[in-house]
């Protein structure tokens, strides 16, 4: 037996029986005992088990079909495998209800930020009050934020196979998220982003280089097929490549799940997702884009979300970041102020928004529930520097609660 097929079988049989002793793997498969742990150290580099005492056990968290050739085993291939035989393939919770599942397929970048007093003029050299590196890219953002919201989630995203590759994996890890799919290709780089954040403002100016994000194939689409129908919500941006995202949304929509378009960064491809989706939420910049109206009052911004709507009455949220969210809700507008909050770092509002809406979404509650949920989250969020530092579900009730009592 191949070195690479015992370890799927080895895989296999931990998974359906949860652990095992090195020495019944051993007995099971006729090797010794030293070939069997050498096979199990590298399922665990894999992250796909985890040694124990005697033994190893299926991992709690997460299975992260890396494609690491150089560890002997293409996990992409066997989740590939697993998936074509129908099985479960270890969609792992950690003790949320049944229902709130969110499905996140979008993007991972590396964040550079540099924290200036203002934008700089053309041929300005500025000094930097701060430069930061940390975790983004909108899918891993609100793959987050969902999770911090309650959220059962799943985040499906593509990377380099560098140092931003590791640095991703580790982070998914520590996250807190329930479970991820992580794809490597073996030719283009992590995606990574430049952004300046103003002092003066509390706004920025961010240019991304998508790299992997935009090479996710149809069959790496299908390997993650049962998540698409295994969820309440699916997430999507427009930080991949349409290929994936139009595989994606096709069968989703063809199971019935709910799916969440946030189109930013907005190109014309985004209308082609239309027909799939149920709720479409811009921001002011992206809603002119898509409807081609300026929006400068109620009256315009009410106009452009009509034309977004478009004839299958789509619901759109308007996200106009302080002054809260516009909703269409397909027949009736509705503004909801935002929450006050005392503004430390708005950069990541967004993604704090639609993840959390996602999550509440995902958990049954209305439209304008969920709406104002959202908001409150994302109240909590910009009272704190980094993206990555979405608040917990707790706080955020006590947030409403808080308002409320007002």
């Amino acid at each position: 037996m191949f070195v690479e097929e015992r370890r799927k079988k080895i895989f296999n049989t931990l998974r359906s029986q949860g652990q095992a002793t090195v020495t019944s793997l051993a007995r099971q498969y006729g090797v010794t005992k030293e070939t069997i742990r050498s096979d199990l150290t590298q399922l665990e580099a894999s992250g796909l088990v985890q040694r124990c005492h005697g033994g190893a056990m299926i991992v709690e968290h997460v299975v992260k079909p890396l494609s690491w050739q150089t560890m002997g085993l293409n996990v992409s291939a066997l989740m590939q495998e697993l998936v074509s035989k129908n099985q479960d393939f270890l969609y792992k919770d950690k003790g949320h209800p049944v229902s709130g599942k969110v499905c996140v397929l979008g993007s991972f970048s590396v964040d550079i930020i540099a924290v200036v007093d203002h934008f700089p003029l053309e041929g300005e050299l500025l000094m930097a009050k701060e430069n930061r590196f940390g975790p983004g890219g909108k899918g891993a953002n609100q793959a987050l934020a969902a999770s911090r919201a309650g959220g059962n989630v799943h985040f499906i995203a593509k990377v380099g196979c560098d140092h931003f590759s590791t640095y991703a994996h580790d982070h998914l890890v520590s996250s807190g998220i329930d479970s991820f799919t992580l794809y490597q290709s073996s030719t283009v780089p992590t995606g990574s982003a430049m952004t300046y954040f103003s002092q003066e403002t509390h706004s920025n100016i961010t240019a991304v280089y998508l790299g992997a994000n935009i090479t996710i194939t149809q069959e790496e689409i299908d390997a993650v097929l049962l998540y698409l129908r295994d969820t309440d919500i699916l997430l999507i941006q427009g930080e991949i490549n349409v290929e994936a995202q139009l595989k994606a949304v096709k069968f989703a929509h063809s199971v019935g799940t709910q799916i969440i378009f946030n189109p930013a960064p907005y190109s014309n491809e985004a209308k082609m997702i239309y027909p799939y989706v149920d709720y479409i939420i811009p921001n002011k910049i992206e809603a002119q884009k898509w409807s081609g109206i300026e929006i400068s009052d109620l009256a315009s911004a009410k106009k452009a979300m009509k034309n977004i709507a478009g004839p299958e009455k789509k619901k759109v949220i308007l996200n106009l970041g302080k002054k809260g969210c516009l909703v269409f809700d397909g027949s009736i507008f509705q503004h909801l102020p935002a929450l006050p909050s005392v503004m430390v770092d708005a950069m990541g509002a967004g993604d704090a928004f639609n993840g959390s809406l996602a999550a509440e979404l995902a958990k049954g509650s209305q439209l304008i529930d969920a709406v104002n949920y959202a908001l409150a989250f994302t109240a909590v969020f910009v009272e704190h520097e980094g993206v990555s530092n979405m608040p917990t579900h707790e706080k955020v009730t006590r947030r409403l609660e808080m308002h409320h009592g007002n």
